[in-house]
């Protein structure tokens, strides 16, 4: 009985967060799979029709170019924000001096709110007519997401930085590699848990997006930047179809899950 005390102590702590995290994350989730499994209205009736929502999605010209267009996104969205993150986390590492005060100035767009940031880069984007031509909407849009959110990666990799191996450095300075071959051999694979973490949260970020996407351009123009968020919405809240909303929610869920699965096996095993 005495070996399990430490265990239950643990678990007794534990168990009203877990209880919580059940509440606000469990019960929802299998709520919205079992409502995708119906063709339920806001305030109407509703019936059992089991895959349809899934294979009438599969079918919809308009959710699959939601997919393209929030996978466009994302090839822009994540690479500009991790490259962002990674150079201002080397440029704050080589401040000798005020590193709290940088890291406190970049940090603050993350800490903004996104509809407010939002509104502000509508102001500066609407004269120049970025946001209304359909093949630059999505760049924009990514450079309004990027400078919202690279503060929290730079912090991330700020803090891999500062863990990484000093000693290797030094010797590796010392035996005339130049500040490249450092950072290609020494300081980027003890950087890879980091950038993995990083990457994979950025990307879950971009595959959901849509707080930007509503407040600066609605999905347009012509759908050029109607994402599968938006679209998750619009079935929702637009035309009162809350079983193929729900069928959508699921299969965004999927896409994540397959995505982040990915980038687990390209990083490796053991990132």
């Amino acid at each position: 009985m005495r070996r399990w005390r430490e265990p239950l102590t643990v678990l007794v702590f534990l168990l009203p967060v877990l209880v919580l995290f059940a509440m606000f994350r469990f019960v929802p989730m299998l709520g919205a799979v079992g409502l995708s499994l119906t063709d339920y209205h806001l305030g109407g009736d509703w019936r059992f029709v089991g895959a349809e929502n899934y294979r009438s999605l599969a079918r919809d010209a308009v959710f699959l170019g939601s997919l393209r267009t929030t996978l466009g996104y994302a090839a822009v969205y994540v690479p500009l924000t991790v490259v962002v993150a990674l150079g201002t986390a080397l440029l704050l590492h080589a401040v000798p001096r005020g590193r709290g005060l940088f890291r406190a100035a970049l940090f603050a767009p993350y800490a903004t709110s996104l509809v407010l940031s939002a509104v502000v880069w509508r102001w500066v984007l609407e004269p120049t007519g970025f946001l209304e031509q359909p093949s630059l909407v999505l760049p924009a849009l990514a450079v309004v997401g990027a400078w919202k959110g690279f503060g929290y990666a730079m912090l991330i990799l700020f803090a891999g930085i500062r863990n990484a191996p000093a000693d290797c450095l030094e010797a590796a300075k010392v035996d005339g590699a130049s500040a490249g071959q450092r950072f290609r051999h020494v300081l980027l694979p003890a950087l890879r848990p980091a950038l993995f973490f990083v990457v994979v949260v950025e990307t879950v970020g971009a595959l959901q997006v849509f707080d930007t996407v509503y407040v600066l351009t609605g999905g347009g123009p012509v759908r050029a930047s109607y994402t599968l968020g938006y679209a998750v919405y619009d079935f929702g809240f637009r035309y009162f179809d809350v079983g193929r909303a729900a069928a959508a929610g699921v299969a965004v869920w999927a896409i994540v899950l397959l995505v982040s699965l990915t980038q687990r096996r390209a990083f490796g095993r053991n990132p």
